[in-house]
């Protein structure tokens, strides 16, 4: 298995790629692992002796779905992979636990195969263990199995004789405000902004992590910026995200209300020009594709329904179609 550090290959979906970039920071990882895991053997890990494993497994099945961050902890006692599956999307996976399984038996043949062959038909050879983990951004609860057994039919009866593992879920949408903005570190705050919310919940959540991103160091900062700009900034209505482009890209960690007003005055100019648009006499007359697309920015800008409706003359119904569209 290969073990060079550095980025790993581009992922299929714009928001897989975000996790992978921000998890393949090491620092990062291990946070992920101490913020949110319960468990002794966590404390232990150092990050000197994590390395990324610059490599994703596809799978013929899967391949649709497939983004993963794979990392190797080597001590002189250990050496453990770490397999996480990002399932960025809105559906559960109920097959998951076997999919966790292929996946970690490819990782397994990857080892086997690369180590000689005297070495691995000796009495000692043993393969590392592989702790699965998902990570998971659905607003829907995750509902899967979390044990691989439990998807085998009638296992209480043959349970002593049957392969099992238990996979760490990292549920993004799951954590509550508090606990995220009480970690104060990159991961957690990530994970709030990740959280569903209208642009301006997102600035009442970068309001309460300022006293935590004032402390960060530029690397970490950095993490926080790339996150706007390139997974919620898409989000936002088209108009505003150069805009937003320029406020992220002139500010520092200690400057973190500067730029969440700086963002506040943008989105309330955006509003206040949408509104504009849609009033204009005869601009948008018999134009229903215009007034949608008002109607889109005006929601995304979480202006009441009332005044979309005056603005652009839409009715409740096609308002209400439009907001169940954009929340999915």
């Amino acid at each position: 298995m290969p073990e060079n550090e550095g980025q790993p290959p581009p992922p299929h979906h714009p928001h897989d790629k975000g996790y992978r970039q921000l998890l393949a920071d090491k620092r990062v990882f291990l946070e992920l692992l101490k913020t949110f895991v319960r468990e002794e053997w966590v404390a232990a890990i150092d990050e000197n002796d994590l390395i990324l494993v610059n490599k994703s497994y596809v799978l013929q099945d899967f391949s649709e779905k497939e983004a993963d961050v794979v990392y190797r902890l080597k001590t002189r006692d250990n050496n453990v992979i770490f397999y996480i599956l990002l399932e960025l999307q809105s559906t559960v996976d109920y097959l998951m636990p076997f999919r966790l399984l292929l996946y970690m038996v490819e990782i397994w043949r990857e080892i086997y195969n690369n180590t000689p062959q005297g070495e691995r038909e000796s009495k000692n050879f043993r393969l590392p263990p592989i702790i699965p983990a998902v990570l998971y951004n659905g607003a829907n609860n995750w509902t899967a199995e979390l044990s691989f057994k439990e998807m085998l039919d009638g296992y209480q009866n043959f349970s002593r004789h049957l392969l099992d593992f238990h996979y760490l879920l990292f549920d993004v949408n799951r954590y509550s405000e508090e606990e995220l903005v009480k970690a104060a570190n990159v991961i957690a705050s990530i994970f709030l902004l990740d959280q569903k919310a209208k642009p301006e919940e997102l600035m009442i959540r970068l309001q309460k992590l300022a006293g935590a991103i004032k402390t960060m160091t530029p690397d970490e900062f950095r993490h926080i910026t790339t996150w706007l700009k390139h997974v919620i900034k898409p989000k936002m209505p088209a108009g505003i995200q150069a805009k937003v482009d320029c406020i992220l890209d002139a500010n520092n960690p200690w400057e973190v209300e500067q730029m969440i007003s700086n963002l506040e005055i943008a989105l309330d100019e955006m509003r206040q020009e949408i509104l504009l648009q849609g009033k204009l006499e005869g601009k948008l007359e018999g134009k229903l594709e215009g007034k949608l697309e008002v109607a889109k920015n005006l929601l995304l800008l979480n202006v009441d329904v009332n005044t979309i409706i005056k603005a652009t003359g839409l009715t409740p119904e096609e308002i209400n179609t439009l907001r169940r569209q954009l929340e999915h």
